[in-house]
């Protein structure tokens, strides 16, 4: 089995968020213990794991995510790799790629031609996750070293976003991930997400976040394809906009998403580039 790793929200190697991708035989799955010795051998923030579907089963591939330490319901960023990974071995029929997946129902994904043989965009269409304004929870300003001006619950995705002043507050912080991993065991969440506008209209992002989930064996993801099915909600919402908002995830390995609010999904737009493949030998 071919395995590759492909760094995703990027067109450029070693930059974005890198991604384990193996593509099975259609058969039944591995044992889940297997998937997650192998997702935790890869040590990357998730590996996807993809079997296709017979004639039809309403969707063309069953995906999967592992992260290190657990599986996962729903990544954007190996997603897109595994999209990716598909156009790059031909196996994709020209129209949009079905996906079912085991607890955020069918994605559907659409990869783009580029220009010059270079590889074009890739759209996710996600669920959304609409976010309920809540307390801010006992711990988090210690944990994050600053009081968010606000905070919210993000229903089925799990996570706690947090609104920070501006955009320097969160490209300065330096949380405490022991602190965010204890409250997110508390809190049941998977993690915290961390944002506030762009400083500057010219700056070709409208926002900026951030995300951690060191209980999940994530101190801090690269890019977060699923933390924007809440951020397009809330920053449509605040910005009045709902189509062609770009956030960009401010990390150690930064990348940009385009996201766009319809109805109760989001798009998702970004590219994606393969760094390293190898065959696996056990």
């Amino acid at each position: 089995m071919r395995i590759r790793i492909v760094d995703a929200f990027t067109s450029r190697p070693f930059t974005g968020n890198p991604a384990g991708v193996c593509l099975l035989p259609a058969a039944p799955w591995p044992d889940d213990a297997w998937l997650g010795r192998l997702a935790a051998e890869l040590n990357h923030p998730e590996t996807a794991f993809a079997r296709p579907l017979p004639a039809g089963a309403g969707a063309d591939w069953e995906i999967r995510w592992f992260t290190p330490l657990v599986e996962a319901n729903l990544c954007g960023h190996a997603t897109l790799a595994t999209v990716h990974t598909l156009r790059r071995e031909g196996l994709l029929t020209g129209g949009p790629v079905r996906f079912l997946s085991r607890s955020s129902g069918l994605l559907t994904a659409w990869a783009e031609d580029g220009e010059s043989g270079a590889d074009g965009e890739i759209t996710l269409d996600f669920p959304a996750a609409p976010v309920t304004e809540a307390a801010v929870p006992a711990g988090l300003a210690d944990a994050l070293g600053i009081r968010p001006e606000a905070a919210f619950r993000t229903g089925a995705l799990g996570d706690l976003l947090a609104v920070l002043p501006d955009e320097n507050a969160v490209r300065a912080l330096r949380p405490d991930l022991a602190a965010i991993a204890a409250l997110s065991l508390r809190e049941e969440a998977r993690g915290v997400i961390v944002t506030a506008a762009a400083d500057t209209a010219e700056s070709g992002y409208d926002f900026v976040s951030r995300f951690f989930a060191p209980a999940r064996g994530i101190p801090e993801d690269p890019v977060t394809g699923s933390a924007h099915t809440a951020l397009a909600p809330y920053w449509a919402a605040r910005l009045g906009r709902a189509d062609a908002l770009t956030g960009l995830q401010a990390s150690g390995s930064p990348g940009l998403v385009k996201v766009a609010l319809h109805g109760d999904r989001v798009r998702l737009t970004g590219r994606a580039v393969t760094v390293l493949e190898a065959t696996l030998r056990v």
